[in-house]
């Protein structure tokens, strides 16, 4: 049983794409390609349509269900593998291995309506009165009484104002009751303008619904040496780009209702190093690998419509939307651990387990960034929140069975689960973790090529959906449950 025709016969008996894996994993970057047998090319492309629905709950104020929020996604994946001598190798690996594309619609606080207020109703409440308490209170008794003064169409400039606020400042100073009507009226017209404040703070949030749209690019260089048939040791450099957009929307983001955040294209550098172990006799192979983070530092550009609220709490906005800075982002480290071995003849099993660092990721825009850290006292995070963040690190595993049916066909079987990366989770993709099934099936018309296509089904885990300013924290503003997902797969291999 030689590993070089029983792989070739059973390439798609691999995993398919994780597809929807925790966070924003999407490829599952696997490197199977550069561990076939001389040269090699693939292309494939992947289909996932999920059904990720749920209700308010938590601190949400209302009940409403809230409709299908995940749209369908596509992915595409390429490489090409040399072996120009019997010791080096080198190849190339495209895929996109993180990525999201959501969009919510319906009546709930994911969309923007014209009840939308800047907070809660318990917390608006509590704003209003203290700043009308805080305004009032900053007012001197001269103040106080020309506000009083004019109120009743006097004009202080004028002689006759004159007289009238001195009448008013001594019967003031020399009577409760006169005093108490001053401080009722005046602090009457200070709720006026708060709440002409407040109303017309409200009418810049935001218009529409809630969305994420995130992608990535890699380009993975693979350089390989092979001391005899047993050993591959293998590294090179990746190239990553990222770009993507984020609008907020809805009830359930408060002062962010409004809030977008574009990722301009960038790219950034990393890698990758692994080692890999076979013995051709027995269909065993084995290989781990790890890929490095990559960090960026981008100029995202930002908007908050709701910015002037700050004002109602004695700050200027200016301070954060005048101030130029970067955001920093990085894409986690991994590890993947590939496991295959004949248990008969023409028959595989295999498994992949997957690490991947999310509890080390988070993105914090500058300026969404120190705007929480202005308002983050008021919903106890003094150091402000982040916009996406995670709480585990996410775990997956797939195994499964291949085997070669003739020379032209083969197939799989595979059984898959995930972790997840938390819970609660980011309102952003509030899933956590799944169990899936698969099947895999490969025709090859010829030794030298095959068409490969593959199915998987997916139950989601239920998750609590926080905003960023609830992580870290138990509270949640809906609940995800009794959610699924299909994807699809097909690959063209060619050997030459």
């Amino acid at each position: 049983m030689k590993i070089k025709t029983l792989t070739a016969a059973l390439a798609c008996a691999l995993p398919m794409t994780g597809a929807f894996a925790a966070a924003l994993d999407r490829s599952g970057q696997s490197i199977s390609s550069f561990l076939q047998p001389g040269n090699y090319a693939e292309a494939g492309i992947s289909v996932l349509a999920a059904d990720v629905q749920g209700q308010e709950s938590g601190t949400s104020a209302t009940n409403n269900k809230i409709d299908n929020m995940a749209k369908d996604y596509f992915f595409g994946s390429a490489a090409i593998k040399l072996q120009p001598t019997e010791n080096f190798s080198f190849g190339i690996i495209y895929d996109q291995p993180f990525g999201a594309d959501a969009k919510y619609s319906g009546d709930n606080v994911f969309v923007s309506n014209d009840s939308n207020t800047i907070l809660g109703a318990d917390s608006l409440a509590a704003l209003r009165a203290s700043t009308i308490e805080n305004t009032f209170n900053a007012l001197t008794t001269e103040q106080r009484v020309g506000a009083a003064v004019q109120a009743q169409g006097y004009d202080l400039t004028t002689a006759a104002g004159q007289a009238a606020y001195a009448t008013a400042l001594t019967s003031y100073n020399a009577s409760e009751a006169y005093k108490n009507a001053i401080d009722t009226a005046v602090k009457a017209g200070v709720a006026t303008k708060v709440d002409e404040g407040l109303a017309g703070v409200n009418a810049l949030l935001g218009k529409g619904a809630t969305n994420v749209k995130v992608t990535t690019q890699n380009l993975s260089f693979l350089f390989g040496f092979q001391p005899n048939e047993n050993w591959n040791f293998y590294a090179g450099p990746v190239l990553q780009k990222i770009k993507g957009q984020v609008n907020l929307r809805g009830q359930a983001y408060s002062l962010f209702n409004g809030y977008d955040a574009v990722i301009p294209e960038e790219d950034a550098w990393g890698w990758l190093a692994g080692v890999a172990y076979q013995i051709p006799e027995i269909a065993l192979k084995a290989s781990l690998t790890y890929r490095s983070k990559i960090d960026y530092d981008i100029n995202v550009k930002e908007n908050i419509s709701a910015i002037s609220a700050l004002s109602l709490l004695g700050m200027d906005p200016t301070t954060i939307t005048g101030t130029p800075g970067k955001t920093s982002i990085t894409t986690p480290q991994s590890v993947n651990l590939d496991l295959q071995s004949g248990i008969m003849a023409d028959t595989v099993a295999f498994a992949n387990i997957r690490w991947v660092n999310w509890k080390d990721f988070s993105i914090r825009p500058y300026q969404f960034g120190l705007t929480s850290e202005a308002v983050g006292p008021l919903v106890s995070r003094p150091n402000g929140f982040n916009l996406v963040e995670y709480s585990d690190d996410q775990w997956s595993v797939t195994t499964g069975v291949g085997r070669k049916f003739s020379d032209k066909w083969a197939g799989n079987v595979s059984v898959g689960w995930d972790s997840g990366a938390g819970n609660p989770v980011t309102t952003l993709g509030p899933t956590e973790g799944y169990w899936n099934v698969g099947l895999g099936l490969q025709y090859s018309p010829a030794p030298n090529y095959f068409v490969a296509g593959g199915v998987k089904y997916f139950w989601l885990g239920d998750a609590k959906a926080q905003t960023g300013a609830q992580s870290g924290g138990e509270e949640y503003v809906a609940k995800f449950s009794d959610n699924n997902a299909i994807a699809y797969g097909l690959k063209l291999g060619y050997r030459f």
